[in-house]
């Protein structure tokens, strides 16, 4: 989903810096495919684990693009475990990078935000909205991220607008496709999301009015209803 969201922001002109955990060989191809759409772009190793590593990465990234108009926060961690087998480490790992991670992010970026009237663009989840039984500690960790988004968008207004995409089903290539089309039944839409669904819906924060701050809109298909 970063890379979708990567090549559809390049498509709209924007310089563009991407951040990866290990797959290094991955984001040099992210890379040159938005060079293939004549776009500017830079990769910088970003653990969002470690405060430390965000606070560099982000300082690297403003000092090459000579700032920060636009954080999305993509990083997610996800897992299927029964609610009573969830291990302490697993409860921890799982909101160390799905929420606690954003939090890391949109403070080293906030200075930089601040000055450019910036956005954030928060990637949640139609679990941090219902619940699902073999998915507890992710359902809470989306969950909180969507509360975070609320109270970053009133504490850091007027200058940063902070809104919130919650996607549902998402499938890329043809085997998740036949893998999850039991959820498409289920949608009334009849069909699974697509990455270039959530990018609309991530374009539409990014580029709209200043004034929508605070929102969470579901990219779900009606899967949710």
């Amino acid at each position: 989903m970063g890379r979708g969201l990567a090549l559809e922001l390049a498509r709209a002109g924007a310089s563009v810096a991407i951040t990866f955990r290990s797959n290094f060989d991955e984001a040099q191809e992210t890379l040159r495919e938005i060079a293939a759409l004549g776009g500017d772009a830079m990769a910088v190793r970003c653990d969002v684990r470690d405060p430390l590593n965000v606070s560099e990465a982000v300082e690297e990234i403003a000092a090459e693009m000579g700032g920060v108009d636009l954080l999305i926060n993509n990083a997610g961690a996800f897992e299927t475990v029964p609610l009573e087998q969830i291990s302490v480490e697993q409860w921890n790992a799982m909101f160390e990078t799905n929420t606690r991670g954003p939090f890391l992010v949109a403070k080293a970026a906030y200075p930089y935000l601040k000055e450019s009237r910036g956005r954030i663009v928060n990637i949640g989840s139609l679990g941090g909205l219902h619940p699902w039984t073999t998915h507890a500690h992710y359902c809470t960790s989306k969950a909180a991220l969507h509360m975070l988004s609320q109270t970053m968008a009133k504490a850091w207004a007027p200058d940063i607008s902070v809104n919130c995409v919650a996607p549902g089903m998402i499938v890329h290539g043809g085997t998740a496709e036949a893998e999850y089309q039991h959820f498409a039944e289920k949608t009334p839409m009849k069909r699974n999301g697509r990455v270039e669904d959530v990018a609309a819906a991530v374009m539409f924060f990014a580029t709209g009015p200043h004034f929508i701050t605070g929102q969470l809109l579901a990219i779900d298909g009606g899967l949710a209803l």
